[in-house]
């Protein structure tokens, strides 16, 4: 049986490497293009399916605001991480994924407990 944390990182890789289109992975790192609130949006609707409506609905706007791209490249420049070449972008997948991971720890870590 998975743990709920567990479940959430589930349904997280479902919505981004399985129900993501490459429609929205152009065009979710725009705000302004419905890409980036249809992609936002099954990202709610699969975490409030196990952490309830105002986690999915929390954790899909984080999960938006990473996808603008901007926390990557801040980070990115701020830590002299590889911004050309060829592990550039496997660099900023990967980073753009611990990023999704850390808020939905954070929330298990810092909102369940006073939810609660």
């Amino acid at each position: 049986m998975l743990t709920l944390f567990e479940q959430a990182i589930v349904l997280h890789l479902i919505g981004d490497w399985i129900l993501q289109n490459h429609w929205m992975a152009e065009n979710k790192p725009n705000l302004k293009h419905p890409a980036a609130w249809i992609h936002a949006g099954i990202h709610v609707v699969l975490q409030s399916i196990v952490l309830g409506l105002l986690a999915g609905v929390i954790l899909g706007i984080l999960h938006m605001l990473i996808d603008t791209r901007l926390p990557f490249r801040w980070w990115r420049d701020h830590f002299g991480m590889t911004a050309e070449g060829p592990n550039s972008t496997h660099v900023a997948i990967w980073t753009d994924q611990v990023l999704h991971v850390l808020c939905l720890a954070a929330w298990f870590q810092f909102a369940i407990p006073h939810l609660s």
